[in-house]
């Protein structure tokens, strides 16, 4: 149940945020936060992230379905094996992939507000629920590297433990 929570939590933070960025702000309008650098403006975003596959609503609304759907799935999946940073990463996932699915459903477009600037280049923007997906499938990737490692030692363990009682 924790994990839904979490995911609740990341929603309404989101959508929270959204809201005001897209009430609040004039369309592109900018507000400072740290200098050039780092900055609050209100954007939308049509596609994906980094701008791609634009105007393919029906698309992105078909796939975050199946998405959630899977998430949904394999968080009641891996829950019971006692795990705690799998199910926290698809907690991240799950609320990010709905405040965007949101988004799409109700305006056709996403709500962007945070730009960096880097010298003369600026990375594209994004928003809170971007964050928490990418974070989340980041820790998906930390996850399954160290039950990789777990499996690998307990299968060392298992293999010495086999080799003693045969001598």
């Amino acid at each position: 149940m924790v994990y839904y929570l979490i995911a609740l939590f990341v929603f309404l933070v989101d959508q929270g945020i959204k809201y005001v960025i897209a009430t609040r702000l004039e369309l592109y309008e900018q507000i400072p936060v740290i200098g050039d650098f780092f900055l609050i403006t209100s954007s939308r975003n049509k596609g994906a992230a980094f701008g791609i596959l634009q105007n393919q609503l029906w698309f992105f609304i078909v796939v975050t379905v199946f998405v959630v759907v899977g998430i949904v799935w394999y968080m009641q999946k891996v829950r019971s094996e006692g795990r705690k940073l799998l199910p926290t990463a698809l907690a991240l996932v799950l609320g990010g992939a709905l405040g965007n699915f949101i988004d799409r459903l109700i305006m056709g477009e996403v709500v962007d507000f945070l730009q960096f600037n880097f010298g003369s280049y600026t990375f594209p923007i994004f928003n809170l629920a971007d964050s928490c997906i990418v974070i989340g499938v980041a820790l998906i990737i930390l996850d399954t590297l160290l039950e990789g490692k777990r499996e690998k030692t307990a299968g060392a363990v298992q293999e010495s433990s086999g080799k003693e009682g045969m001598e």
